[in-house]
């Protein structure tokens, strides 16, 4: 089992920036997939950004050069640090291991962009 807790999330003004952790419960990112997905009010979830065991990223064409995707292995915590905000950014923000059939979600954090 792995557990995973999100912290960042807030309000925040159009073109502002926040920066949300993941952390796991345990070093999982030399084995797990690890990705933050987001869910607007209304919406369906959607992948928002991915970081490999091999520190590989990818980016939605929605935040790309907006986002960045880090981890620090020592705190077994990953980030997502979103630039530039908009409106449209607002959702709740989950991070997600992943390992083959295994999958593990954190309970999500809120950001709220909005003058």
């Amino acid at each position: 089992q792995v557990q995973l807790v999100e912290s960042g999330g807030g309000l925040v003004q159009p073109g502002g920036s926040l920066r949300l952790s993941c952390a796991a419960s345990r070093n999982i990112f030399s084995i797990y997939t690890m990705g933050w997905y987001r869910q607007a009010p209304g919406k369906q979830r959607e992948w928002v950004a991915t970081l490999t065991v091999s520190g590989t990223t990818n980016f939605a064409t929605s935040v790309k050069g907006r986002f960045t995707i880090s981890r620090d292995n020592a705190k077994n915590t990953m980030y997502l640090q979103m630039n530039n905000l908009t409106p449209e950014d607002t959702a709740v923000y989950y991070c997600k291991a992943n390992w083959g059939a295994d999958a593990f979600w954190g309970q999500g954090t809120q950001v709220t962009v909005s003058s």
